[in-house]
């Protein structure tokens, strides 16, 4: 599903590894993600990247402060199970539910390994935690995820340091594959340069980028 993405990414000289689809099997996936972020011959910054279920099991993971990761990218984080009047009530419900990319769209519509249906139950067993995250943490979501209400996501990311939210403006639950996604991969190979040009942790409290993340781009409004 997420080939796209990854070839963005692979493009700026970045290594991706697609671990699955996290909520089939999520004891192998968080063993295979905890081996390859302990890997040290590995280059870093070594970063996971979960959507959707994944990522609530990615924050999970991070939450547990596993050795080797640098960085954390959340894309339309679950939060929650949500009214049965928010359920997808057949394919096309979920299509929209899921993106307005028509590519996107054709491409799952017409891949029979896609498992349908996922979001007519509940995603999530309960709200998510971000507390304990202690790296540096991209969020990414769209202003029309009816699946994952925007504001709830908010009040989840509230109050946690070194924590960034970057809402994309027309976009719905599949914030990697909608129509923004090139907006989406270009948010997180900044995110990345950010991280893999930081001096290091920071030392103390600090009103300027997040810890562990290099200013290398600065927006001023010139009156």
């Amino acid at each position: 599903m997420y080939e796209r993405f990854g070839r963005r990414i692979s493009a700026d000289g970045y290594r991706v590894r697609a671990l699955g689809d996290a909520s089939s099997g999520p004891e192998a996936i968080a063993e295979t993600a905890t081996e390859l972020l302990r890997d040290e011959t590995l280059p870093g910054p070594r970063v996971l990247v979960g959507s959707d279920t994944g990522a609530s099991h990615a924050a999970r993971l991070a939450a547990l402060g596993t050795a080797g990761l640098d960085g954390l990218i959340l894309a339309g984080l679950p939060t929650g199970p949500g009214p049965a009047e928010t359920a997808a009530s057949d394919w096309e419900d979920e299509l929209e539910r899921r993106t307005a990319c028509p590519t996107h769209r054709g491409r799952l519509t017409a891949d029979p390994a896609f498992r349908r249906g996922a979001l007519v139950g509940p995603s999530a067993p309960e709200s998510p935690t971000l507390e304990g995250i202690s790296v540096p943490l991209l969020g990414l979501h769209g202003t029309e995820d009816t699946v994952s209400p925007l504001d709830e996501v908010r009040r989840a990311f509230r109050g946690l340091p070194g924590a960034e939210l970057v809402s994309l403006a027309g976009t719905r639950h599949d914030v990697l594959n909608d129509v923004t996604h090139r907006t989406a991969a270009a948010t997180v190979v900044l995110f990345l340069e950010r991280l893999r040009l930081a001096p290091g942790p920071a030392s103390g409290p600090t009103s300027g980028p997040a810890p562990g993340l290099a200013p290398i781009a600065v927006t001023e409004t010139l009156v």
